[in-house]
């Protein structure tokens, strides 16, 4: 019985991750974010090519999936299951099935995982997040230092096992998936973020 629960929360946190809300949201305005800007389907790309305001719903329908995935697994098997689930849902999130496997870089995932390990960990990820960001005006060294406040976070606050694995499991997948960044950070060729600004055109 006890491993039928480990299957459910495993394969109901990743199919959740699988679902791609910046693909679904493009698409359904008729372009593929995955072609356009910097090729990512997460929130930063959203609010890159589309604008501020689908950039937040991304971001916003992004955290939803997370949790539902590790509250599912948290009811079911305490800590080991919201370690399981939020694993499966960032692993979803990265390489959706349901998108040939192209999927975001974690960050969105990451920030609501950070706050289901323990609410302290979560405000020292989004403040580490939001320092560097906007102090280099670039939100992959700022996700980058989120996603390293994860770990020294949860070893700061004494967490469980279960659920400082599931943040040191989050760290190296987001580091992971900017690499590209990471170098061009190194180069000093990483670009500044700018949202798209939607201005409204009247009819004549």
């Amino acid at each position: 019985m006890e491993v039928l629960k480990y299957l459910l929360v495993i394969a109901a946190g990743y199919l959740l991750g699988s679902i791609s809300v910046s693909v679904c949201l493009s698409v359904g305005m008729g372009r593929d974010v995955r072609k356009e800007g910097s090729g990512n389907a997460g929130a930063t790309n959203m609010a890159r090519v589309f604008g501020m305001k689908a950039g937040v719903i991304t971001l916003l329908g992004d955290m939803v999936k997370a949790a539902l995935a590790v509250l599912l697994g948290y009811l079911l098997l305490g800590d080991m299951g919201l370690m399981a689930g939020g694993i499966a849902c960032i692993v979803g999130h990265c390489f959706p099935v349901f998108h040939q496997f192209k999927g975001g870089k974690g960050v969105s995932v990451g920030g609501l995982l950070s706050l289901m390990i323990d609410w302290r960990v979560g405000l020292l990820v989004f403040g580490s997040f939001g320092l560097f960001a906007v102090g280099s005006k670039k939100v992959s060294l700022g996700s980058i230092c989120g996603a390293v406040a994860i770990t020294v976070g949860s070893l700061i606050f004494h967490v469980s096992t279960p659920r400082l694995i599931l943040a040191i499991v989050a760290m190296c997948l987001v580091i992971f998936q900017h690499r590209g960044n990471i170098k061009r950070l190194l180069n000093g060729t990483e670009p500044d973020f700018k949202p798209k600004s939607i201005k409204k055109t009247e009819n004549a």
